[in-house]
């Protein structure tokens, strides 16, 4: 006889929010981190999640027939960066909604915030659809605050926002086992840099605010970033 579901045990799609929101969770989760991030994020996030050993074996096997301990804890780390990553697509993708949505912007720059907005969209759709390659669960959209105050203010935040995404992927690109993983973090990051780059000329900051070589950022810098953010 099947054991009852368990109301009280979040679900997958919401670790990430979880990680920003906790600080009991974000400190155990850098703590079993090390030098192992990818693998040892994907552990955690099953973990964390509440998941019953079934639905743990269940979610890496269904994409890896007969995998090694090994090899199944990369892949979970895979899975685990691309709803990371994807939590911040959603993010950048509600923000550039309501900038839109406040009218401070209308010609070639409006024309611009709204190309940038569909592309942060179509990574999102492209994110979850790594996820469900690989037979995971897509995170779920989690709610944004950002405040909308001024042209200026708006901006400025823009390209902070850029600069934050292009640094999260730079910084997760090392544990990424997976080659086409990689290739869809890569080329989104250097799209979030272009942007980033663009939002700076209209804001007159630095194009290239680390210099010759960009910075990556990990986790726990991104996550105290974003937590602001979430309503």
């Amino acid at each position: 006889m099947p054991s009852p579901p368990n109301d009280d045990a979040p679900g997958p799609a919401g670790i990430v929010e979880r990680l920003v929101r906790d600080d009991v969770d974000r400190k155990r989760f850098l703590k079993m981190a090390g030098a192992g991030a990818g693998a040892s994020f994907g552990a955690f996030v099953l973990a964390a999640c509440g998941s019953s050993k079934k639905a743990a074996t269940t979610a890496t096997s269904a994409a890896v027939p007969a995998a090694t301990t090994s090899s199944s804890s990369a892949h979970a780390g895979d899975l685990a960066i691309l709803n990371y990553a994807l939590t911040l697509e959603y993010l950048e993708t509600e923000f550039y909604e309501k900038v839109v949505a406040s009218g401070f912007f209308s010609g070639k720059v409006g024309s611009l915030i709204k190309d940038f907005g569909r592309q942060e969209m179509t990574h999102v759709e492209v994110l979850k659809g790594a996820v469900g390659k690989l037979g995971g669960t897509p995170a779920a959209k989690p709610e944004g605050k950002f405040p909308v105050t001024s042209a200026t203010q708006v901006a400025e935040l823009a390209y902070t926002v850029e600069n934050l995404g292009a640094s999260a992927y730079l910084g997760q690109a090392p544990h990424i086992q997976s080659p086409e993983v990689l290739a869809t973090a890569l080329s989104i990051h250097t799209v979030e840099g272009r942007h980033a780059a663009t939002l700076g000329t209209l804001v007159k900051k630095s194009v290239t605010p680390d210099g010759a070589f960009a910075k990556p950022a990990d986790m726990s810098t991104v996550l105290a970033a974003i937590k602001p953010f979430l309503a």
